[in-house]
């Protein structure tokens, strides 16, 4: 079983970045073809997929942040991330990461459906001010 930590949230005012990073107990992709992904929820909404990764380096992007934000992955330091530029204050959200322990087609990708994901971290919180 794989634990996940989530570290680098916090308050920036918009306009500003923000770096997350996932750790992960052991290897983050728990065999080939595999993928991780970033949540969030923000409050009184339902939790939605922002970003995800295969462990073969495809990626993909929520619309919301498209051009923003930027998923990647350290194998060797077992260390997801996301790179948030430009943040607006509807990014304002608890932020998760997730990962899959099975093979991950893309349209597992496509859709970061939560229910699609076996592992999760806690949360990282990132408020956004105007």
């Amino acid at each position: 079983q794989v634990q996940l930590q989530e570290s680098g949230g916090g308050s920036v005012q918009a306009g500003g970045s923000l770096s997350l990073s996932c750790k992960g107990s052991h290897s983050l992709y728990i065999h080939a073809s595999t993928c991780m992904a970033w949540f969030r929820q923000a409050p009184g909404k339902e939790r939605e997929g922002v970003a995800a990764i295969r462990s073969d380096g495809i990626t993909d992007y929520a619309e919301s942040a498209n051009r923003r934000f930027t998923i990647s992955q350290d194998n060797a330091k077992n260390t997801l991330y996301l790179q948030m530029n430009s943040l607006k204050p509807e990014d304002t959200a608890m932020y998760y990461c997730a990962a899959k322990s099975r093979f991950c087609a893309i349209r597992t990708l496509q859709t970061m459906n939560e229910g699609d994901f076996d592992y999760w971290g806690q949360g990282t919180q990132v408020t956004v001010s105007s």
